[in-house]
């Protein structure tokens, strides 16, 4: 039955994945920015804001949509046999991680608890998702034996 929406799951899929990738990318570029206010600043509660609206009223749906339609698609085409589909699982559960640090960062600061890490290590967190992207991409369509 699930077979007969395969192209309309796909495509809902691939939106909320959108979405949920535009929030991965742009919440750690917030924090960068954000690092350059004090505590209290009105920037910096301008920040929070845009942070916690960010995750809130785009990635909490978008993640969820994704999950859902990821697994009535994968029903649908009976994806589960795959070995690739297994290793893409695996690095969409690593996205999922990546969204959970970025929400307690963002917590954080909106608790006035700046990140104890450095701007460096934040440029490379938000370089994680688009790599790990890459791979979810090739695998979903290359689906490698």
């Amino acid at each position: 039955m699930l077979s007969e929406y395969s192209s309309l799951l796909l495509a809902l899929h691939f939106i909320a994945v959108i979405a949920w990738m535009a929030g991965l990318l742009y919440l750690p570029r917030l924090f960068i920015y954000h690092l350059e206010f004090e505590v209290g600043s009105k920037p910096y509660a301008t920040f929070c804001t845009m942070e916690r609206r960010l995750l809130k009223l785009i990635m909490r749906p978008a993640i969820l949509l994704t999950f859902f339609f990821g697994v009535l698609l994968a029903f649908s085409v009976n994806a589960w046999v795959s070995p690739w589909f297994h290793i893409k699982i695996f690095l969409v559960l690593l996205l999922a991680t990546c969204h959970g640090y970025f929400a307690r960062i963002a917590r954080n600061y909106g608790e006035g608890r700046p990140p104890d890490i450095s701007r460096k290590a934040l440029l490379f967190l938000n370089e994680v998702p688009f790599i790990l992207a890459i791979f979810i991409v090739l695998l979903a369509v290359l689906k490698p034996s």
